[in-house]
């Protein structure tokens, strides 16, 4: 597990400004945070030299880009290949993300695909690692969001 790092009411407002617009100018980061600019610009050195922000980028709509089939994929995969099957995961370019779970899973990933036979495709050329469990995403009411401090509200 991770080690918590301790964050304030002002480095919380920064990274919720900073949530909502990671492109936004460090000005306005700034009054967000109540900090000046020098101050808001070492606090965010600090929060990514602690590992609180890991990066920022851009979201993208992965439909529009050219994946319009989105699905989570459990998959069971016995201990000695693991490894193989990770290394695997991480050279497809259609997993976006993979959670190593508890349960009757080994693993819960999320792939795109251009289409349903790309899908299929996929979940063959990785069926030998293990069993697979499929469950197509038709929407999403509630994406991928922010954190908000520990006991806080929406």
């Amino acid at each position: 597990m991770a080690e918590n790092y301790e964050l304030d009411e002002r480095a919380w407002r920064l990274l919720l400004a900073l949530q909502q617009d990671g492109r936004a100018p460090l000005k306005a980061l700034a009054q967000a945070a109540g900090l000046s600019l020098p101050a808001t610009a070492e606090r965010l050195k600090r929060l990514q030299d602690a590992g609180v922000v890991r990066s920022v980028g851009a979201e993208l709509d992965a439909a529009r880009a050219g994946y319009p089939v989105r699905a989570i994929v459990g998959a069971t995969v016995a201990q000695p290949g693991k490894k193989a099957f990770l290394e695997r995961l991480r050279q497809a370019p259609e997993v976006l993300e993979c959670h190593h779970v508890a349960g009757a899973d080994s693993y819960l990933f999320t792939v795109v695909a251009r289409s349903l036979q790309d899908l299929e495709r996929f979940l063959g050329a990785i069926n030998g690692y293990g069993e697979t469990r499929t469950s197509i995403v038709f929407s999403t009411p509630i994406a991928r969001r922010g954190l908000v401090p520990p006991g806080g509200t929406r």
